[in-house]
């Protein structure tokens, strides 16, 4: 019941920065930023560098030289990836101040047009990879700092397991009750996690001073040219320190441009480098540390202590991605790509804190089935990259398209501005290509099954339009009919609600039919889905009569909003239209799904569309209509 190709006039796609906030505004969205923007990427030193010098040292003793080459790859891909492409270009890519892959397709396919259907398959293949990232990242990050405790305590080595699904399960429970109340203790955890991370790496700054030849990009290249065989694998290893990037911009609507721009400058950059620089120098002195080099730094009196901020951290960091997959999906919903679910607001104040119930339970299997399967972090970490560059990579090719079009740069000034990183993106997703075998299989699999079941919605979707369309009565046609045979009249207000406003409603032509009645005054309403975020008041409702006792009403969401057709009937109040809610029905059309003799889709896609049909939340729940005012009229469609 969404239109999603409504015009929208042509704004620009990079809005200017907001008028200056007050201090004290300013800093508590810095703070907040720090906390729910980055998480992920702020615990990467738990394993990133630990996974990339075990590789470079291919088995043997770990060198100097190696050390040095792996942190300069780490340290210059925080700079190109996370500073220049996200934090210098992409924050500035906003739609109305939203950021993330599925604002960039609403983006590209304002510019573009025609076309739009390779823009929406990158969409739905970033999308597809980023859920991956969502499942993979919890379990990453919590085992990785639970496996702190075997330094503290040997004797719980057997237990590392059960405790992160423990933590885990508790962390997904607690998401029915909103993340509000928690939110507030986020950003003085994350910081005071920031803090330590970077003393940590203070203090074993100077155990060897050759460490700071890193930020030189020549020892990087240099290591990579000299052990060609093993490349492959570092870079592999090397990206884990990035993962958690594609936040910065998928939260841009959250924080704004500016405060997550000095969060990460002035704050968690500048201690992710010392963090890993600390750890360089520790393991060109002290080789033997490679098996945890990030809890090794620690003095043996802060060891537990750093064990629990660790695991503070991390599931902030899970949080993050939890709250992200909330927000893709509801976004992909508005957009057609998925059936509508149960959407549960948890905040009265903020209305993009929810939570969604089946999607909840669905990453909490995901995760638990994951850490079962991996037992390590170390194990685990071979599925991660490709999620998380494949993500980056869709980002980046779909940036061109904004920049080409939307900015109006021109191709070649577009491709020269995000080339390289393009590169970059591909290089490291290439690396991580031969882990498929040792567990880069898993969001690959994901991946393309999100795509199928995405594909498999919108396909269903057009084909049932399709089929309603040919049994269609257009609407002046029926209020010519009604004029010269009317039906006898009840009183009060009937809405119909259609996805095509300017056909006789199913549910209209059906009461018709069955119960020979029609109402004093009728309603044909259309929900429709823009491409922008969120919409105000005066963009929500438009109203438009078309007989003495029939009117037109478009409601418009923005593609980040649920909808709610009881707060857009209170603004077509406001404008004039009068009606009373409690002589209201609100006719709706469910329609029952059969399979066709002949169908366009094979047998086991449209087995699938029918399975997501049957559990797609109800229109009633989903559009927040009043359940007693409600009437359904069923019809049965064959695909």
């Amino acid at each position: 019941m969404t239109d999603n190709n409504v015009g929208v006039a042509d704004n620009a796609v990079s809005q200017p920065e907001k008028s200056e906030l007050p201090p004290q505004k300013a800093r508590a969205l810095v703070l907040g930023a720090i906390g729910v923007v980055f998480g992920d990427i702020g615990t990467s030193p738990l394993y990133a560098l630990r996974e990339s010098a075990l590789a470079a040292s291919e088995g043997g003793p770990l060198l100097d030289s190696a050390v040095v080459g792996v942190l300069s790859l780490i340290l210059w891909t925080l700079i190109l990836v996370v500073t220049c492409k996200y934090v210098l270009i992409l924050l500035r890519a906003d739609n109305k101040g939203e950021g993330g892959t599925l604002t960039l397709v609403a983006l590209a396919q304002r510019v573009m047009g025609k076309g739009r259907t390779p823009i929406l398959l990158l969409g739905m293949l970033g999308a597809a990879l980023f859920y991956g990232d969502a499942i993979i990242s919890p379990a990453m990050s919590v085992l990785s700092a639970v496996e702190g405790v075997k330094l503290a305590t040997p004797a719980l080595d057997d237990y590392i397991v059960p405790i992160t699904m423990v933590i885990l399960i508790v962390l997904f429970v607690a998401q029915r009750y909103g993340t509000a109340k928690v939110a507030a203790l986020f950003g003085p955890v994350m910081v005071t996690w920031f803090i330590a991370i970077g003393l940590a790496g203070l203090f074993h700054l100077f155990d060897n001073l050759a460490v700071f030849r890193a930020f030189n990009p020549y020892y990087g290249v240099l290591f990579l040219y000299e052990h060609p065989g093993i490349a492959v694998i570092v870079l592999g290893a090397v990206c884990l320190a990035a993962t958690g990037a594609e936040a910065l911009y998928a939260d841009l609507g959250h924080f704004g441009r500016r405060p997550i721009s000095q969060a990460w400058l002035y704050f968690v950059f500048p201690a992710l480098a010392l963090n890993y620089l600390g750890q360089g120098a520790m393991l060109m002195n002290h080789p033997e540390a490679i098996d945890n080099p990030f809890f090794r730094m620690v003095p043996e009196w802060a060891l537990l202590p750093f064990i629990v901020l660790a695991t503070l951290a991390t599931v902030i960091a899970s949080q993050a991605g939890i709250t992200g997959a909330y927000s893709l999906t509801r976004q992909a919903i508005q957009l057609g790509l998925l059936p509508r679910m149960e959407v549960r607001f948890t905040s009265a104040e903020h209305a993009g804190q929810i939570y969604m119930p089946k999607v909840n339970r669905m990453l909490l299997a995901g995760v638990l089935v994951l850490v079962l399967s991996f037992q390590t972090s170390s194990a685990l970490s071979h599925a991660y990259g490709i999620s998380v560059f494949g993500a980056m990579l869709m980002d980046g090719l779909l940036a061109v398209i904004v920049i080409w079009k939307g900015w109006r740069w021109g191709l070649a000034a577009a491709l020269a501005l995000l080339l390289p990183f393009i590169i970059i993106d591909g290089a490291f997703l290439a690396a991580n290509l031969g882990k498929l075998v040792s567990g880069g299989w898993v969001p690959v699999v994901l991946a393309a099954f999100l795509v199928v079941v995405m594909a498999t919605w919108r396909k269903g979707t057009g084909i049932i339009f399709a089929k309603t369309r040919k049994n269609d009565v257009p609407v002046q046609e029926l209020i010519g009919m009604l004029r010269a045979n009317p039906p006898p009249r009840v009183p009060g207000l009937a809405i119909f609600l259609t996805s095509d406003p300017e056909t006789a409603p199913t549910a209209l032509l059906h009461n018709l039919k069955h119960n020979k009645v029609l109402h004093e005054r009728n309603v044909i309403l259309t929900i429709e889905t823009d491409d922008l975020p969120r919409l105000t008041d005066s963009e929500r409702v438009s109203l438009k009569e078309i007989s003495d006792d029939f009117w037109l009403v478009r409601m418009h969401f923005g593609y980040m909003e649920s909808p709610n057709i009881p707060s857009g009937l209170a603004i077509l109040r406001k404008q004039g239209f009068k009606f009373d809610i409690m002589s209201t029905s609100f006719f709706l059309s469910r329609r029952s799904i059969r399979p066709a003799a002949h169908s366009a889709m094979p047998m086991w896609q449209r087995h699938l569309f029918m399975s997501l049909a049957r559990n797609a939340a109800d229109a009633t729940d989903f559009f927040q209509i009043p359940t007693d005012r409600v009437v359904e009229v069923g019809t049965q469609v064959s695909v």
